[in-house]
């Protein structure tokens, strides 16, 4: 089997089949795939009350600077909100997908992305996780994951990947603007299977909030509450999904590594406890939600005893750290495939 790339990452004996059969029988025999009602309905029923406080108190304050609070707020509340999106598309909240979907949807318009163009994309990266080509998590054109990637950029493109760890946390700014852009594209070009609602419900979402902005607020004051709610949102979903993947072994095209194997050593998982639980939205048990995508969200937390366990077991490697170290190791692997575009030619 050719070995998956990295400084770090040697070849690995390929396992059975029946490896992780063994995982999922301890896995089911824990009850950890059951459906979680009654916290996905006290979770979007808080979700919804914060949305609703933020613009209660955006009305009773009217147009003043200190609407810029009110706008770091919703970028929370934004993410919280995609966070329950995320799940739905996984069917971690229902067992049946139109269920899922609808509230899938619901979310998305919430926040203005498209939630049929996200899953399709999502269930790309979950298939092949850090694999070069195929996964489209690692494909973004400002920045270089693998010195194939960094080897292939060109003009400003290329000095953004020269800079990239300097330029990984101001670019993440855009990534909301990314995200809904991307969205909008695959709308518009059909890639999307209700393309007429999609459409609506980012229209009337846009439609809605810059009216009721422009309205409330003077001009310079609506205009600055955008750039912190979208940018504060873009850096946190960022800084949410960054430490889950970024700076881990990459698969080259053609390569092949086992489900058990690819799942594992490609994600990175990070530890801190129920705070960090809610501030990344369960994605900090990156492994384990790999493994088991369609597992309630507060359920990893549980099977993260049985998988980290099981892996010891079987001698695979399991990467877990703190929240600041991670993003330490996804700047440092940025610098290192940044370098050879930052070498000077006479």
């Amino acid at each position: 089997m050719t070995p998956i790339t990295s400084s770090t990452t040697t070849a690995i004996p390929a396992r059975k089949p029946s490896d992780f059969a063994e995982l999922s029988r301890s896995i089911r025999s824990a009850g950890l795939l059951k459906r979680r009602y009654g916290y996905y309905a006290v979770r979007i029923g808080v979700n919804l009350l914060m949305l609703g406080g933020a613009w209660v108190a955006f009305a009773f304050i009217g147009n003043s600077w200190w609407q810029l609070f009110i706008a770091a707020f919703l970028a929370i509340v934004f993410a919280q909100l995609a966070f329950i999106g995320h799940d739905a598309g996984h069917k971690q909240i229902f067992r049946s997908k139109k269920l899922n979907d609808v509230l899938g949807y619901m979310h998305g318009g919430l926040v203005a992305l498209s939630y049929g163009s996200w899953v399709k994309q999502h269930n790309q990266h979950h298939a092949n996780p850090n694999h070069e080509g195929s996964d489209p998590d690692i494909e973004i054109p400002a920045l270089a994951f693998t010195n194939g990637q960094a080897g292939a950029k060109r003009g400003v493109l290329r000095w953004i990947a020269k800079h990239q760890a300097v330029l990984f946390f101001p670019l993440l700014l855009l990534e909301g603007l990314n995200l809904r852009v991307g969205g909008a594209v695959a709308i518009l070009r059909g890639q999307v299977r209700l393309r007429a609602l999609e459409a609506a419900l980012m229209v009337v979402h846009i439609a809605v909030y810059t009216t009721v902005l422009f309205l409330v607020l003077s001009p310079g004051v609506a205009v600055l509450f955008i750039v912190v709610h979208q940018g504060l949102w873009g850096v946190y979903m960022g800084c949410s999904f960054a430490p889950n993947h970024k700076g881990m072994p990459t698969i080259a095209d053609g390569q092949k590594l086992d489900f058990l194997h690819k799942q594992v050593l490609t994600s990175r998982n990070v530890r801190g406890g129920r705070v960090v639980d809610f501030v990344l939205g369960g994605l900090n048990y990156q492994i384990e939600h790999h493994l088991f995508p369609t597992m309630p969200r507060p359920n990893l937390r549980h099977a993260q005893r049985i998988v980290r366990r099981f892996c010891a077991e079987h001698g695979i490697s399991y990467s877990q750290c703190g929240l600041f170290r991670s993003y330490g190791h996804v700047l440092r692997y940025l610098h290192q495939i940044g370098a050879p575009l930052r070498v000077r030619t006479v």
